[in-house]
């Protein structure tokens, strides 16, 4: 007999464990209760901490709020919402046997390298909404598709924030920035802007409402299709325009209008492009 039939023979309670262990091992866990809310945390320490750093984190659905404080760490606090019911929730499970899921965690990862910090986690799951602290002299990448607004304060840097069906909110930043949203207002207030640098806020249907400070120094290009811009600038609004533009497309020649605001503020300086389709544009003076 070999040995191996041998051992089978001699210790069959042991091989029925090591087997229960090793299929248990290659199951998901069993169900756990993903109608309550579940939260995660992770403290990133950055190489660099006395430097500026930059943030990139994409989301599916959920919300993301970054604040600037006096610390030296990224503190990612991640919460998911609880789970709808799917169409396969109500459903009993046949005798005898129990359902089975992954679990509940959100696989929230951060990477650092270089001072540059990226988050991911499985936001197209479930909603989950990320609450991040940085050092106040950070860049950031910021977007989110459903489900969810971004709101970024007290951070100084090249700022990007891009979302879909949520709003856009920039309170008291400071460097200049890119920001785009499709279905919700766009808000931005500025304690600084970032000179020479081009800036650009728009969105489809909302509002777009900018605050500079006063010696702020902008050349505008701004348009509403349906809705009015205001600004209580002492704008310097250049009257030559609109301008007719000519494209030639095979041999037929395409006339149109630019029908967009142009002016300067303070003398005039890098772009300033403001843009929504249903709504008002509001640039505003900082009080």
């Amino acid at each position: 007999m070999s040995n191996s039939i041998q051992m089978a023979h001699a210790h069959p309670v042991r091989l029925a464990a090591l087997a229960l262990l090793l299929l248990s091992s290659t199951l998901p866990a069993f169900a756990q209760d993903d109608t309550k809310e579940v939260k995660e945390q992770l403290v990133v320490a950055l190489s660099s901490p006395n430097k500026p750093g930059s943030l990139e984190v994409g989301l599916v659905n959920g919300s993301i709020q970054v604040t600037g404080y006096n610390g030296k760490d990224v503190v990612i606090d991640a919460t998911a919402r609880p789970r709808k019911s799917g169409r396969h929730a109500d459903q009993p499970a046949p005798n005898g046997m129990r359902r089975l899921s992954a679990g509940t965690s959100l696989n929230l990862t951060a990477e650092e390298k270089n001072n540059r910090v990226e988050i991911s986690t499985e936001s197209h799951a479930r909603a989950i909404d990320l609450n991040i602290k940085v050092p106040q002299n950070f860049s950031l990448k910021i977007s989110t598709v459903n489900n969810g607004n971004i709101t970024v304060e007290n951070v100084a840097g090249e700022i990007e924030v891009t979302n879909v069906n949520g709003s856009i909110t920039l309170n008291q930043v400071s460097g200049s920035a890119l920001a785009n949203t499709v279905n919700g207002n766009l808000l931005a207030t500025f304690k600084s802007v970032k000179s020479g640098v081009p800036m650009a806020f728009s969105t489809l249907n909302g509002k777009v409402d900018v605050t500079f400070p006063n010696n702020a120094k902008a050349a505008l290009k701004m348009k509403s299709e349906r809705g009015e811009v205001y600004s209580d600038f002492d704008v310097e609004v250049d009257k030559n325009r609109p301008k007719v533009t000519r494209t030639n497309q095979d041999g037929l020649y395409r006339i149109s209008t630019d029908d967009w605001t142009y002016g300067k503020v303070n003398g005039g300086g890098a772009e300033v492009m403001m843009k929504t389709f249903n709504g008002n544009i509001y640039l505003r003076k900082a009080k």
